[in-house]
């Protein structure tokens, strides 16, 4: 019997870029309460990024989580993020290959998981939002039978001086951005730049505490290696939009509408947030960067989930 604690979750990545994907991917495996449905790749050579996929699960245990390689170009165009630089980092590990994958499986994937449970299920988006995008636009209905929608993406508070103005997620592919934040799920939660901003630490101690925890984090601890080239620093983006799931009071929320820019050349895929009580959107306005590591890392130092 399924605990009732246990959240049922699909993971949408673009997991070989900026490494903080990867770091995502190993906390969901060790997290007690992550039931893992399943995960979804996004932008340029998306089966690669399955593989990537594969290779941190499979260290983990967990070869059977069904992995599907989605969309690789922006809805208007143009292939997103064309290459995988830690794809690299999977070679010496056990791995389905890239071929074993089939092309654009990811959008009738996540349609019929999310049918199948309706009503229960968690989307975390923590890549562009492509995949989302066109689920959304082709089966209207599913934002309303998902549980929550939680996602990596937009700019909302202003507060911090050095953050740009538009976010990678949000911007390489704006008008996918632009249909996600239109749609009206039961909770539809964004953690921003600018928050995620704050929760960083020092590559060499990233690396010695993967390493140390083993299983999923021997391969983060080499993708981090390679993201370090010309990387001092590791940003906790995308954990930190999946460690709200499960302590929700790592952040602090407020409620409003956002609004997504699609015609400026100025700012194209700029989030635009209107407080306002009863809002269709809940985004994160402060974090407590201290609650979120102590969290992630004692999540991440467990046994993980029990097999079912």
């Amino acid at each position: 019997m399924a605990d009732p604690d246990t959240i049922p979750l699909l993971l949408d990545t673009d997991i070989g870029n900026d490494i903080d994907d990867c770091i995502c991917l190993s906390y969901l495996l060790r997290q007690p309460r992550c039931e893992l449905l399943g995960i979804t790749t996004v932008s340029g050579r998306p089966r690669e990024r399955a593989a990537m996929a594969d290779a941190v699960c499979r260290l983990a245990g967990r070869g059977d989580i069904p992995i599907h390689a989605g969309i690789d170009r922006a809805i208007g165009g143009g292939v997103i993020q064309p290459d995988v630089p830690q794809f690299e980092a999977i070679a010496n590990y056990p791995h389905r290959k890239p071929d074993d994958f089939e092309d654009y499986s990811a959008v009738e994937f996540l349609r019929r998981a999310i049918r199948q449970r309706p009503g229960e299920i968690t989307l975390l988006g923590i890549g562009p939002m492509t995949n989302l995008g066109v689920l959304f636009a082709t089966d209207p209905e599913i934002p309303s039978l998902l549980n929550r929608l939680v996602l990596m993406c937009g700019v909302f508070t202003g507060r911090q001086p050095n953050a740009p103005r538009t976010e990678w997620n949000a911007k390489l592919d704006p008008l996918a951005t632009s249909i996600v934040y239109r749609s009206r799920p039961a909770e539809h939660t964004s953690i921003g730049l600018d928050v995620t901003l704050s929760c960083r630490k020092c590559v060499a101690e990233c690396v010695g505490r993967f390493r140390a925890m083993g299983g999923p984090f021997t391969l983060t601890a080499d993708a981090t290696e390679v993201f370090a080239r010309d990387k001092p620093v590791v940003h906790f983006h995308d954990p930190l939009a999946a460690a709200i799931i499960f302590d929700r009071g790592i952040c602090q929320y407020r409620a409003g509408e956002v609004l997504v820019d699609t015609s400026s050349a100025l700012a194209p895929g700029g989030t635009f947030f209107n407080e306002l009580d009863g809002g269709p959107h809940q985004v994160a306005w402060e974090v407590d960067a201290d609650r979120f590591f102590a969290h992630y890392f004692e999540a991440a130092s467990s046994a993980g989930p029990a097999k079912s």
